[in-house]
């Protein structure tokens, strides 16, 4: 028998380095192809970060002054300007200083339009006023009060036989309030009548002002005295009286204490004791040490192109250069910037190894699948990335540095946002690692990337880019505190945005839902939260909002998510309560919605003194009805809102045809019209539209530069930068004039994009509601719906009224542009929250 030689297996020849290189290429490019959106996208993103380094790296050397040094001898004085003290907002002689025999600093206001503040550990003092409860009398020009009494309340005083009573709010003469002026506008009327029949606590503080002819409203009139000459107002809880108004006409104020008589025009207060002074927005810390002076200003201080200065020999300055790099106390931010991006590469690293399973098990079952049939095989096609997804959120392990991401830099945004509230603003440098970390969050995410979310992407980048070069190019050094903010904002929102879409993600994979209930009850009290920060701006705020933030945004959000449960109910109405006494209990948290836009509308009447918050409305109603009609197919309603809107655009159209003869009659607004019309007729009133446009046509198509705006990157912004709210309203002047009008139309189609984005994901989600089986799918898909609609119905608003306001196509309207303005809470409380829905709504689909 013949032995036989074993076999030997033949081992593949292995590949050589080309063939190796030539299949990672070949599988990079697979990959790129198979999510061909995220790779646009990144790209995207990565061009506009690379842009906003390119501008920090060409910005050029600017100088501020540390510190102000003044050196007066006894007796001596000085007058200090814009030029001495470096501060923007102040008048070339603005104030006086003066070291008198005794050795002791004293200063003066001189300037008759611009309060100057001086800060002590006690409370504030504003030159040039007096708190009401020292005085005994007061004397303006030749009329003479007598003060009978005065609290932080109310005062007292009498003039000619006649007792007069001033609470901060009302005027009252003899006892009785006088009657409203007959120039009073709708608004002026109904704030007074707001404030005759509320208590004290909710009255909202008006000044008393003196001189005029008019005895009415909270008009004293004095003969041969120019209006508003002298004020009493209730500033910090206590009730002042104001020597001047802002025009600058100052009236002769003899005010009569325990001192001596003082005339407020040219009060003189002691420096002793206090801390800093405000002059404008800019802050100088105060520092005495014999015959010397320093002020360390800060915040809004101008800035220069080399340390020289002509300055008179009694000053001097340490010069500091603007730093972009590298700041103070930011060792938090780095830290939680590096925590977030290992963990979101460690979520990528988790979903990647998720995905290959679940490759591998579906090349497994394949044959099996084949075997049932071709529908069941789809069938498990089609379900394949609804399992991936449960299975990734339903583990721990997987959702775990997802969390920590979310968590670190939500928690990295409100250090940021904290360090620059207390003067320690992170660097430029560190803002836009800030943003771009953001930016990365919402694409890192488990969750299929949409058209809407990719196009919010670029959008805020884009916006981060235009408020960085308005930052640089801008002459102060507080412009940055634009960018710096919105990039704190935005990773406070993205944090939490991927806190709340991993949490649902996780209660989705559990099988565990609210109660319908509970939601009713959780967004009545969201309307509520709503209603009081609504209140709170009308009381202690102004059309600016109140404590820096913007309620408003909260209340359009919590209007919107309100009526999309009302309206996703009327389609299963008969599903709910089957008792009386519960359906009235939920007509009554269903009543919301109107609530909400009737304060809305009248914060809009009384608060602001434009007529945009009433058109946002208008486009959000139609926005909303639109989408309501689509969803009920319901083609009348949606034909008469179509020739709603078309009727809207013709009046536009007239009303710029037809000229200002017919508008000078009208009583309300009538001002926005006329200069919107004939802006050069104008000139003081127009200034806003006038720049607008002068910079918008140095841009032309390619920019101011001609090259796109990437010659001027980091370098001054020109004339562009003395637009009134260019960062806010008119960011889209500043744009165009930087990047020019086919710059402005890439935006304009990335914006179309977001728009359409949104459409088509509310589209998915209408679609799911109507083939739910329950009633609370059918709910969710549909709550989706009318939420994502009235989110875009406001962007669309807020796109349609910048753009035309910036291009003259409507009336001067204070409304931020959507991404491109510098609206911390525009962006914080509404446009995060909807971008969050939109990802939580995105059709499931494998991960990357």
């Amino acid at each position: 028998m013949r032995a036989t030689a074993p076999l030997r297996t033949a081992h593949p020849p292995r590949p050589s380095a080309a063939q190796s290189l030539g299949a990672m290429l070949a599988t990079v490019s697979r990959a790129a192809f198979r999510h061909s959106g995220l790779a646009l996208t990144l790209a995207l993103l990565a061009a506009l970060a690379a842009l906003q380094a390119l501008a920090l790296l060409r910005a050029p050397a600017a100088w501020l002054p540390a510190e102000i040094t003044i050196q007066l001898a006894r007796g001596e004085s000085i007058v200090l300007g814009q030029r001495e003290l470096a501060a923007p907002q102040t008048d070339r002689q603005h104030l006086a200083l003066r070291r008198d025999g005794g050795g002791r600093w004293t200063i003066r206001n001189l300037s008759g339009a611009r309060q100057v503040v001086l800060l002590r550990d006690g409370g504030d003092q504003r030159l040039g006023s007096a708190p009401l409860h020292e005085l005994r009398r007061f004397q303006i020009d030749g009329a003479m009060f007598a003060l009978r009494s005065a609290d932080a309340r109310a005062a007292t005083f009498t003039r000619d036989g006649h007792a007069w009573r001033y609470d901060g709010a009302v005027l009252y003469r003899d006892g009785v309030q006088q009657a409203d002026c007959p120039d009073a506008h709708l608004a002026t009327r109904a704030l007074s009548v707001w404030n005759r029949v509320m208590p004290l606590a909710l009255t909202i503080a008006r000044p008393l002002s003196f001189g005029g002819n008019l005895y009415c409203d909270n008009r004293l009139g004095l003969a041969q005295v120019t209006p508003g000459a002298a004020q009493i107002a209730r500033i910090n809880g206590r009730l002042q009286l104001l020597a001047g108004n802002p025009d600058g006409d100052r009236a002769a104020v003899l005010v009569t204490d325990g001192a001596g008589q003082t005339d407020l025009r040219t009060q003189e207060a002691s420096l002793d004791g206090v801390s800093a002074l405000m002059i404008g927005h800019t802050r100088l810390q105060i520092t005495i040490d014999g015959d010397q002076l320093r002020l360390r200003p800060s915040r809004h201080v101008k800035l220069f192109s080399d340390p020289d200065q002509r300055l008179p020999e009694q000053v001097r300055w340490t010069w500091q250069q603007r730093t972009l790099w590298h700041g103070d106390h930011m060792d938090a931010v780095w830290i939680g910037l590096i925590i977030c991006a290992a963990s979101m590469s460690g979520s990528v690293v988790v979903r990647v190894a998720a995905n290959r399973r679940h490759r591998q098990t579906n090349q497994v079952r394949r044959p099996d699948a084949r075997k049932a049939g071709t529908t069941v095989a789809r069938a498990a096609a089609s379900s394949g990335a609804a399992r991936l997804a449960s299975a990734t959120a339903a583990s721990p392990l997987a959702a775990l540095p997802a969390g920590v991401a979310a968590t670190a830099l939500l928690l990295t945004g409100v250090t940021a946002l904290i360090a620059q509230r207390a003067g320690y603003a992170p660097s430029a440098a560190a803002s836009l690692l800030i943003g771009a970390t953001a930016l990365l969050m919402w694409l890192a995410l488990p969750g299929r990337l949409t058209l809407a979310t990719a196009a919010g992407a670029v959008l805020l980048a884009a916006g981060l880019l235009a408020q960085l070069e308005l930052g640089l190019g801008a002459p102060e050094s507080s412009w940055l505190r634009y960018y710096q903010k919105s990039a704190a904002m935005l990773a406070i929102g993205a944090g939490l945005g991927g806190m709340a879409r991993l949490w649902m993600q996780h209660r989705s994979a559990r099988g565990a839902h609210l109660r319908q209930h509970t939601i009713e009850w959780l967004l009545a009290l969201f309307a509520v939260v709503a209603l009081a920060a609504l209140a709170a701006q009308v009381l202690w705020g102004d059309e600016t909002g109140v404590f820096d933030l913007q309620p408003v945004e909260l209340a359009k959000l919590a209007l919107t998510a309100l009526s999309a449960h009302c309206l996703a109910l009327r389609f299963h109405w008969h599903s709910g309560p089957q008792r009386l006494a519960d359906h009235g209990a939920r007509w009554l948290r269903l009543i919301a919605p109107a609530l909400l836009f009737l304060a809305l509308l009248g914060l809009a009447l009384v608060q602001v003194d434009d007529f945009s918050p009433l058109i946002l409305l208008l486009v959000w109603s139609t926005g909303m009805g639109l989408a309501y009609a689509v969803a009920a197919r319901n083609r009348v309603l949606s034909t008469g809102l179509t020739a709603l809107a078309l009727l809207a655009v013709v009046a536009i159209a007239w009303l710029r045809m037809s000229g200002t003869d017919d508008l000078i009659r009208w009583g309300f607004y009538a001002d926005r019209f006329l200069v919107w019309l004939n802006p050069a007729e104008h000139p003081h009133t127009g200034q806003q539209l006038l720049l607008g446009a002068r910079a918008i046509g140095e841009g032309g198509w390619f920019g101011a530069d001609h090259w796109f705006g990437l010659r001027a990157l980091g370098q001054p912004a020109g004339a562009a930068v003395q637009i009134p709210a260019v960062q806010d309203d008119f960011a889209a002047s500043f744009f165009l004039n930087r990047h020019g009008l086919l710059g402005g139309l890439l935006l304009w189609l990335t914006q179309a994009a977001f728009l359409i984005g949104i459409v088509l994901t509310a589209a998915h989600a209408l679609r799911v509601g109507a083939v739910a089986r329950n009633f609370r799918h059918a709910w969710q898909g549909r709550f989706r719906y009318f939420m994502l609609c009235g989110g875009g119905a406001f962007v669309l608003g807020h796109f349609l009224l910048s753009w035309g306001t910036n291009l003259a196509i409507f009336p001067i309207m204070g409304q931020p542009m959507s991404f491109l303005s510098a609206g911390g809470s525009h962006l914080l409380f509404f446009l995060c929250p909807l971008l969050t829905l939109i990802a939580i709504s995105a059709p499931s689909s494998e991960g990357v």
